[in-house]
């Protein structure tokens, strides 16, 4: 099971553009493999390795079940998946998956357009998927996909969100990613939204995944460091995408840029910021994945923050 507390000091970076970038990118096994070893290398601990879904419908994530045989075993991994059904569970219990993340949209449009069925009915399938993963060992836990609003609809706030809320924990699901799908939050709604979230579960049961498609995702990291949020979902070269969302849209809050301010701020993420920087050019380079971002241009901050200087921010 992964960690659900982290040291005041200390910040959990969770790499997803395996998920998010690949599901939208026809790249070898191989390469991924190679993607993942060097992200390892680099000190990244937790990754969304990713989704046991139809191929038909996600042909980039096809070989999913070999990603997780092939990747390399260190102290401390955390691998985790999406799944959109009790089927995709099993299979990432197969393929010994320690976390599975049920793809939840608070947006009833893309709900349907993502897995063929309503918010309710979606939330119906995730109350079956908790009694199956009662008895296996893997963590499940929900997305809540679009969380601040979005992809085409209205801005969402805390009290959007509350009857969600009481309906996962009625159901027995605890553990959630908000995703700011849209790039829709600034920090003060990032601070409306995650406050409400806590009035329902603690700190160490959040993820928080900002995408970045307004440029306000790193404005948005510092009212997470002041909420004792730990977890944060990343994608290398601010990369991703969605095959049922047309164009460039759906990138990640770039993982090289959230490092660099975490460390200018004193916080420590275990990764090795040189290390992640020549990653993501290898990975936008070689790979040909379209990316984001800014220190990969221009190289990190020269002696950075220690880790660990008391945190002091105000909103």
């Amino acid at each position: 099971m992964p960690p659900t507390d982290s040291p005041r000091d200390a910040v959990r970076i969770r790499e997803i553009a395996p998920r998010l970038a690949l599901q939208d990118h026809a790249v070898p096994t191989d390469i991924k493999i190679e993607f993942v070893r060097r992200l390892i290398d680099a000190g990244v601990r937790a990754f969304e390795l990713s989704s046991f879904v139809r191929p038909d419908l996600v042909p980039g994530l096809a070989d999913a079940a070999e990603v997780f045989a092939r990747v390399p075993r260190v102290p401390g991994l955390s691998l985790g998946c999406c799944v959109a059904n009790q089927r995709g569970l099993a299979r990432a219990v197969d393929a010994g998956a320690d976390t599975a993340y049920f793809l939840l949209s608070a947006d009833e449009e893309f709900a349907r357009a993502n897995t063929g069925r309503s918010t309710q009915d979606s939330l119906r399938e995730l109350e079956r998927m908790a009694g199956y993963a009662a008895d296996r060992n893997i963590v499940l836990g929900t997305y809540v996909i679009f969380a601040w609003g979005g992809p085409a609809g209205p801005a969402r706030g805390g009290d959007d969100l509350e009857p969600l809320a009481r309906r996962l924990l009625d159901i027995g699901v605890d553990r959630w990613i908000l995703a700011d799908s849209s790039g829709y939050a600034a920090p003060p709604q990032i601070r409306e939204l995650v406050t409400a979230a806590l009035a329902h579960v603690p700190a160490g049961n959040l993820t928080v995944q900002i995408h970045d498609d307004r440029g306000m995702g790193l404005a948005d990291l510092l009212p997470l460091l002041e909420l004792g949020i730990r977890a944060i979902d990343t994608s290398l070269a601010g990369s991703g995408g969605h095959p049922a969302i047309s164009g460039a849209r759906g990138g990640g809050l770039c993982t090289e840029d959230a490092v660099q301010l975490l460390e200018r701020c004193g916080v420590d993420t275990g990764i090795d910021l040189p290390r992640l920087i020549e990653t993501a050019n290898w990975f936008t380079g070689e790979v040909g994945v379209p990316g984001k971002g800014f220190v990969r241009h221009t190289g990190h901050v020269p002696g950075a923050a220690e880790p660990g200087t008391p945190l002091a921010f105000t909103w």
